[in-house]
């Protein structure tokens, strides 16, 4: 994820959730928390986020987590889903107002 982030200016990388988070101007893409990957498409995308191979719902608490994809460690080591899914999280973040 951080080299597929690497020349996006306002990226910051924060530890959260016992993990690490990708942030652009405020707005979280996704990173790696102690039970796998996900990343931030939003609910616009959302459908298209789980069209991605090893990819599903983001669950909290038994709670679906609205525009979050869950998406198998196997999957984010992979050079097609990871860019992919990294590149529909930051227009996302890139749509919407900036925090910072």
């Amino acid at each position: 994820m951080r080299s597929d982030l690497c020349d996006v200016i306002r990226i910051s990388e924060n530890n959260v959730f016992g993990g690490i988070a990708f942030v652009y101007a405020g707005h979280m893409l996704g990173g790696i928390h102690k039970f796998g990957d996900m990343f931030c498409a939003g609910k616009e995308q959302e459908a298209d986020a789980k069209a991605i191979e090893c990819a599903g719902d983001m669950m909290f608490k038994a709670r679906k987590m609205g525009g979050q994809i869950d998406i198998t460690d196997e999957a984010f080591v992979d050079d097609d889903p990871r860019p992919s899914s990294m590149g529909m999280a930051l227009r996302r973040a890139q749509s919407i107002p900036l925090k910072y």
